[in-house]
């Protein structure tokens, strides 16, 4: 093995070579000891030291007899390929909005509530566009995230573009807090609050739109 080097694959040879199996055993526990001190960084590792065990059985060709702490690897497992690990796209046709965005349109088309509505597929809007100019590095017209949008929802979705443009209703972070949005009067007032619209139906992954606790101040003891 190349991250041993070959003076270890020597010495492994010579260690082979001993009769006296109490000695055997003596040189092969060294010889695992100097293996662990030349990858010092993988002691955390899980199951380290079996590794080490398993990899002395492996450059001796399975030859070493000693009596090992663990059992011997099976000689069969060895360059064995693992299984594919099948990944499930759910059939995205924009994968780079990705499967939650998929629910959220799913369940903001559930919403009864115009108002909540409107709000919901503002925040939709902005992922969308968030997500859309973080995969191609590149600005994104509102015009491509509606028709995107309208596709995705199948036309049950949908803004005019002229207000989305002239109120830059999808040009905030999904994140962003309603103090900044109620003093801009040019937007609408319900957008700060969009992941609740939509948070207000079951089963909505994450919780994008949460807000962190303010760190509490310490009082100052008065001078």
């Amino acid at each position: 093995m190349k991250e041993y080097g070959a003076n270890v694959q020597k010495l492994v040879d010579y260690i082979i070579t001993i009769e006296d199996r109490d000695r055997r055993n003596k040189y092969a526990h060294t010889l695992v000891e100097l293996m662990r001190q030349i990858h010092p960084g993988m002691r955390d590792a899980q199951d380290y030291s079996n590794k080490l065990w398993d990899d002395l059985y492996i450059i001796s060709g399975f030859n070493l007899d000693v009596d090992s702490p663990y059992p011997l690897p099976e000689k069969d497992l060895l360059g064995k390929k693992p299984k594919p690990v099948g990944y499930n796209t759910h059939n995205l046709k924009y994968k780079h909005y990705g499967r939650n965005v998929e629910l959220l349109i799913e369940k903001a088309i559930q919403i009864d509530n115009e108002d909540e509505k409107f709000v919901a597929i503002v925040y939709i809007g902005r992922l969308m566009k968030t997500f859309y100019g973080t995969w191609n590095k590149e600005n994104v017209e509102d015009a491509v995230i509606l028709e995107h949008l309208r596709e995705m929802s199948g036309n049950q979705l949908s803004l005019p573009l002229e207000r989305v443009r002239a109120e830059s209703l999808f040009d905030g972070s999904p994140r962003e807090r309603s103090s900044p949005v109620s003093n801009n009067p040019g937007r609408n007032p319900n957008v700060g609050s969009v992941g609740n619209a939509v948070r207000r139906n079951n089963n909505v992954p994450g919780n994008v739109n949460r807000r962190m606790p303010d760190n509490k101040r310490k009082n100052k003891p008065p001078q």
